[in-house]
């Protein structure tokens, strides 16, 4: 996790038009009149609605995601001079898209590229939480922990090194207690730092697994999708997916579309340039 000093700059909002945007308007997010948009993650129970509460006051809305029964909320808040989008997704517990609730957030975080995830954890509960934490980081570099519910954790006689948790974890971790709106104007300067490119985040991945084939199938199909699709933020995440077989991240390839991540246009279709290898049991 580093500092950048270069000049601030606006994101893709400027234009409506933009290939991301068009991705986010698919998802149901609107951006214009917005600067930029964060993403809003968490397993249930952690207080997440509180801190999206505490974020954004009375300046939000209710409705359903595209094409699905569930509920979601979007709001807003102003940071300095650029004007935020903050989307709560559904609780999770994991992003493998088993459940609605868990392909929502991840579709969101994956197409959607928000510029920053915020992922709110129980500071009672954080080795729970974590599972989400890593999953989240697999996907993108873009992110923020919000460490909650400090109080109870010292009501309990918890204490947790947050600075110490965000050199492990390689991104911002940020302690708050948002029914008491501690750490909330942290919270708002640490995600539009992430978001704006002040501070550039380094998150911590497992590069390998206990299996020497499995390492070398996804090394292969990692090259694969890099030359394929320069500048994609999470190939070997999505080399994983496609080797337990995520129907979804296939059709991302066979259409096209995961080069709207990589170069913000759209690319011709490439999956017959991709080898998924056969991985001894």
């Amino acid at each position: 996790m580093t500092l950048r000093t270069d000049t601030l700059h606006a994101s893709g909002s400027a234009c409506a038009t933009c290939p991301m945007n068009q991705h986010l308007e698919r998802l149901g997010v609107k951006m214009t009149n917005w600067d930029y948009v964060v993403a809003l993650a968490g397993n249930p129970n952690t207080g997440k609605s509180t801190v999206f509460n505490a974020l954004t006051g009375l300046r939000q809305h209710t409705g359903n995601w595209p094409g699905k029964t569930v509920a979601r909320a979007e709001g807003g808040f102003q940071y300095g001079n650029k004007r935020y989008k903050l989307v709560d997704l559904p609780g999770t517990y994991s992003l493998l898209a088993a459940s609605v609730d868990e392909e929502i957030a991840r579709d969101f975080i994956l197409f959607g590229q928000p510029d920053v995830t915020a992922i709110v954890v129980d500071a009672t509960r954080l080795e729970r939480n974590l599972n989400l934490v890593l999953q989240v980081l697999e996907i993108t570099n873009k992110a923020v922990v919000c460490l909650n519910l400090v109080d109870e954790a010292r009501r309990h006689k918890l204490i947790v090194d947050h600075r110490r948790l965000a050199r492990d974890l390689g991104v911002p971790v940020v302690p708050t207690a948002a029914r008491q709106n501690e750490g909330i104007p942290e919270l708002l300067q640490v995600m539009s730092e992430v978001a704006t490119g002040v501070i550039e985040t380094r998150p911590r991945r497992l590069r390998s697994t206990a299996n020497p084939a499995l390492d070398a199938a996804v090394n292969t199909l990692s090259g694969q999708l890099e030359a394929a699709f320069p500048g994609l933020p999470n190939a070997r995440w999505v080399a994983l997916r496609l080797l337990d077989g995520d129907q979804q991240i296939e059709r991302a390839i066979r259409d096209g579309s995961l080069g709207d991540l990589s170069r913000g246009d759209k690319t011709q279709a490439v999956s017959e340039r991709l080898t998924i290898a056969e991985v001894p049991a």
